[in-house]
């Protein structure tokens, strides 16, 4: 048996490309409801993107964790250390990038804190976000691959739920009269507590004021951890098990016990991306399963692959790599300012990717939406373009 699985690249790749799409639209005021996540609770396709990036973590980890546990116990802890330490500061640095910003024609360096302006004109302490996906995910693969390597399996689903359980009862007893609210989640004060307000994403949605939360916190992190272990456990499965039809089917089962498990205890406990809820984690891995039950069955069973499997599976092979570049090259690009003209006749100041939605993207229909998606598309191809040189020279970048 292949135990390089094709199906979990192209899900790996997949879900690298959907990351890319909801997270560049040419107009953020102009997307289609399925391509937003849901406000607070529920879970929009968008929703689906990064817990089914977190187990295709925990998918990769089935394949390392034999390998590290064949040598040293400090060989182990110091390399996934070192990647874990790497991917968080790769993640702070493009928080903070480009490092300088434009004001008043001047470029000026952008500090680590500084003063902010709300809406209403009030000034307060900002400063740069510690936190954010990639962060995430280095806590989430550092905490994942510990207990992967120093416990056995079984002991590893029992912590698995026990985060599950002890999640929901913290959230339910320290959230005060709505526990399950952005005002009474109970892990925003701990949050604000051990990184400080002003490094945490603020959002002006609460009370009408400048409400600091970040939907990246180190509490509802912890959930997190355990979306990667599922990753793993089912890599595992798929690992052990030789007969393909067999194993569609009981993935197929067991999928849809994680979806129905994971709907029913969100009556209890509300299905929340922001909180990253318990029962969100159990619901959208159970999707995850589906998903890749679906995958092996055309690809491993049926053996389509074609053009389609391909272009995902190119975006599989450097997914750390290409996400991470689809956040720099915008940032870096702001400090290029292109002089041009809004609708009103009016002068502005464009970067390279805005006057391409500007001056092209938003021209395609009189739908904006249409125009807002086509140029996420654009930086879908244009991506995939760079992994498609990378695969063919045989270069694929790690940490």
């Amino acid at each position: 048996m292949n135990n390089r699985f094709y199906s979990l690249d192209v899900f790996r790749g997949a879900t690298i490309a959907l990351m890319i799409l909801v997270n560049n639209p040419g107009n953020w005021s102009y997307i289609f409801s399925p391509l937003e996540h849901a406000d607070w609770v529920g879970c929009t396709p968008t929703d689906l993107v990064f817990p089914f990036f977190l187990f295709a973590v925990g998918n990769a980890l089935s394949f390392v964790i034999p390998k590290f546990k064949e040598k040293k116990t400090s060989d182990f802890i110091f390399k996934v250390l070192k990647r874990s330490l790497i991917i968080f500061f790769i993640g702070v640095m493009l928080n903070w990038l480009p490092f300088f910003t434009w004001e008043h024609n001047i470029l000026v360096f952008k500090e680590w804190g500084f003063i902010n302006i709300d809406k209403n004109g009030v000034l307060f302490e900002d400063g740069i976000r510690l936190l954010g996906v990639l962060q995430r995910i280095a806590i989430c693969y550092f905490f994942a691959s510990l207990i992967a390597y120093f416990f056995t399996e079984k002991i590893a689903i029992y912590i698995s739920v026990a985060i599950l359980l002890l999640y929901w009862l913290l959230c339910y007893y320290f959230g005060g009269i709505n526990p399950y609210t952005l005002g009474g989640f109970f892990g925003n004060n701990i949050d604000i507590a051990l990184i400080g307000k002003h490094h945490l994403l603020h959002i002006d949605k609460f009370n009408d004021k400048v409400f600091h939360f970040d939907y990246e916190g180190l509490v509802s992190t912890t959930t997190c951890i355990v979306q990667v272990l599922i990753g793993y456990f089912i890599g595992n499965y798929i690992l052990k098990h030789e007969n393909k039809i067999k194993l569609v089917k009981q993935l197929f089962t067991l999928s849809l016990v994680f979806i129905v498990c994971g709907y029913l205890w969100g009556l209890v406990f509300p299905i929340s991306k922001k909180m990253w809820t318990s029962s969100y984690t159990v619901y959208t891995s159970g999707l995850a399963i589906f998903t890749i039950a679906v995958l092996i069955y055309l690809t491993e069973i049926k053996n389509i692959k074609n053009s389609i499997t391909r272009f995902f599976d190119v975006f599989g092979k450097n997914p750390l790599f290409i996400f991470v570049l689809s956040g720099f090259l915008p940032r870096v690009f702001k400090l290029i300012r292109i002089n041009d003209i809004n609708e009103k006749g009016e002068p502005i100041i464009l970067s390279p990717f805005s006057w391409f939605y500007e001056n092209i993207c938003k021209h395609i229909s009189s739908d904006l939406r249409i125009g807002s998606l086509a140029y996420a598309i654009v930086l879908i191809v244009f991506y995939w373009l760079i992994c498609y040189i990378l695969d063919k020279k045989k270069i694929y970048i790690k940490v």
